[in-house]
């Protein structure tokens, strides 16, 4: 895994209107894919792709066992994410996007 990634499209993805519910269920810690799925409306396979993106940067965990899927946030990187100086101008321009979503 490379830390090689592209902060646009990490902030884009968090901020999301559908994945941004699905990190919130996250805070709490690990959930099934399914619940994530049920609670967000999408199929599973659709959580794991609106996600993929943070999964291959290890920015959601993604755990498979006894045939269960589970993501666990990694609320550090996620943070560093946003807190990042560099990055406020997107993160001002993702919340800017979901807050246009919503009106």
């Amino acid at each position: 895994m490379s830390d090689t990634f592209d902060r646009e499209k990490i902030v884009e993805c968090m901020f999301d209107p559908t994945t941004s519910l699905i990190l919130a269920q996250l805070e709490d810690g690990q959930k099934e894919c399914s619940f994530l799925a049920e609670q967000s409306s999408v199929s599973e396979s659709e959580v794991l792709e609106r996600l993929s993106y943070l999964i291959e940067y290890g920015f959601i965990l993604k755990n498979s066992n006894d045939g269960k899927c589970t993501l666990t946030a990694n609320s550090e990187k996620l943070t560093s994410i946003v807190e990042d100086g560099d990055n406020f101008d997107a993160t001002i321009s993702g919340l800017e996007k979901m807050d246009s979503y919503l009106n």
